[in-house]
């Protein structure tokens, strides 16, 4: 098991317990994701954590999968899940990496909320994406843009990781990972606003047909 994994194991109950830190955003957000989806839709939630955006997400589409690194994780969205009497949402453990459960071409829509700042090369994460969507399919990511602050975040959150307090973080501006999300080949870059703090990078793209 990963060091992430482990970290991530070890804070999914307090996790799961607290409230979204900003609910009037959050809203803002589903009701942007909400209308990029189709009855027909499937759609995938990487790095799904509890699973709350997923099971907000089942009314609206076909099937919604959840996969997340987290055993613990994925126990307490399983469990909200039965709890819910939801059956078109379907959560597993796994990387988000090659080995993920889904096929080329097999996805509508695919969300990358409060993940891309959590992974080691997020180029290859946004080409397995682009590569899972079908054509037409849209990528929403919600995505803490460090750099855009004045506090010297990298020195802290290197210590903090490394005292076991905090998963690895990348540090980086809302112009890299929109220069990356259009170099993974997507169009359509958006970046609607949802009254979400500054540093919070919410963007929406299409993989073009």
């Amino acid at each position: 098991m990963s060091s992430d994994a482990q970290f991530w194991n070890r804070q999914a109950e307090s996790y799961s317990r607290k409230p979204v830190s900003d609910p009037v955003a959050f809203e803002r957000k589903i009701s942007v994701i909400q209308s990029l989806i189709q009855p027909h839709s499937v759609i995938a939630d990487l790095g799904c954590g509890t699973g709350s955006l997923a099971l907000r997400l089942a009314p609206f589409a076909r099937e919604v999968y959840g996969l997340d690194v987290s055993q613990e994780m994925i126990r307490i969205a399983r469990d909200k899940t039965a709890v819910q009497g939801v059956s078109n949402v379907t959560f597993a453990v796994g990387k988000v990496d090659e080995s993920v459960p889904y096929t080329p071409q097999s996805l509508d829509g695919i969300c990358v909320c409060s993940l891309l700042h959590l992974v080691e090369h997020r180029p290859s994460v946004l080409a397995l994406a682009f590569k899972l969507l079908k054509p037409g399919g849209f990528l929403v990511s919600s995505t803490p843009c460090l750099a855009e602050s004045s506090v010297p975040y990298r020195p802290l959150l290197k210590l903090l990781h490394w005292l076991g307090r905090a998963p690895k973080v990348q540090v980086m501006s809302k112009l890299d990972l929109a220069s990356e999300i259009r170099a993974a080949g997507f169009s359509e870059l958006e970046q609607p606003d949802v009254g979400a703090k500054p540093m919070i990078a919410f963007m929406t793209a299409v993989k073009p047909h």
